[in-house]
């Protein structure tokens, strides 16, 4: 992990940092969303903080079973040494997500307008964690000139593909959570968006292969897609003659929001190379 400087024998990590930021203006967003929708303010907010730990403790646990299981076994007191990296976004889905609708249903939130509340600060605090990451992809066969030069070889920035692609999902999910035709909607699109993307990206990295040329990551996504894409149908069917309200207060016009993901994109891109070039001097 590339530390940006120490306190003492205290490391400040680059991915700590940008996470940290991810998860802040995602939970604000997730508060501002809960206010357009009238939920329970409280309620929300502990349901977003928990979930944010659970999702870390998912993120590693992932990590550890689907990637790199001998060498936990082997090592049993790696599996505390986080600052080595070792995240799996799909394990903090699987463990965040199945906290989450158990809260829900404990403490009475209505789990599908709830579940569309949060996913677009989910999405949008991914794509700005995602930037302090320090998994590169794989070498290049051109030199291309976004190419990141990582120990003498010419890497794909996978960071700044997957950053690009999150920030477009929030896009979709913004631009829709206006039209939504059922509660649920929103959450679905999420999850069949995100594993999308991240097959995508998994082209660019280099993981454990479980068929052919397809990697874990590859083989996982395919499966969330796959039941994301019959649990949106089955949900869209059986809410026929629901009707979402529309006269819910928008909070940011589109044009606006479009803006500001526009800048973020950019001052993403800056950092992300900024970082990597001052570092890796």
């Amino acid at each position: 992990m590339v530390e940006l400087f120490s306190i003492g024998h205290f490391g400040i990590y680059l991915l700590s940092v940008t996470s940290a930021l991810g998860m802040i203006i995602g939970l604000l967003l997730v508060q501002k969303e809960g206010e357009r929708k009238r939920l329970d303010k409280d309620k929300l907010m502990d349901l977003g903080m928990y979930t944010v730990l659970f999702g870390i403790l998912g993120a590693r646990l992932g990590y550890i079973l689907f990637f790199n299981l001998d060498h936990y076994l082997e090592n049993p007191l790696d599996i505390f040494k986080i600052t080595q990296g070792g995240l799996s976004i799909q394990g903090a889905i699987l463990i965040g997500g199945t906290f989450a609708f158990w809260y829900m249903k404990k403490k009475k939130m209505p789990i599908w307008k709830t579940a569309d509340t949060l996913v677009p600060g989910v999405i949008l605090g991914q794509a700005i964690g995602r930037v302090g990451c320090d998994v590169f992809g794989i070498p290049m066969s051109q030199n291309w000139p976004w190419g990141v030069m990582v120990g003498g070889e010419l890497l794909h920035p996978a960071q700044l593909y997957e950053v690009a692609l999150n920030f477009m999902l929030f896009l979709i999910i913004w631009k829709r959570r206006q039209n939504a035709k059922f509660d649920g909607e929103l959450f679905f699109i999420y999850i069949i968006g995100f594993a999308f993307n991240r097959f995508i990206v998994e082209f660019f990295r280099s993981n454990p292969q479980a068929f052919g040329s397809l990697s874990i990551a590859h083989v996982m996504s395919l499966v969330i897609v796959a039941l994301g894409i019959l649990l949106l149908f089955f949900m869209r069917n059986k809410n026929t003659n629901s009707v979402i309200s529309n006269d819910e207060e928008v909070i940011l016009s589109n044009t606006l929001v479009y803006g500001i993901i526009a800048i973020s994109f950019i001052i993403s891109v800056v950092f992300y190379y900024g970082i990597h070039f001052i570092y890796s001097r």
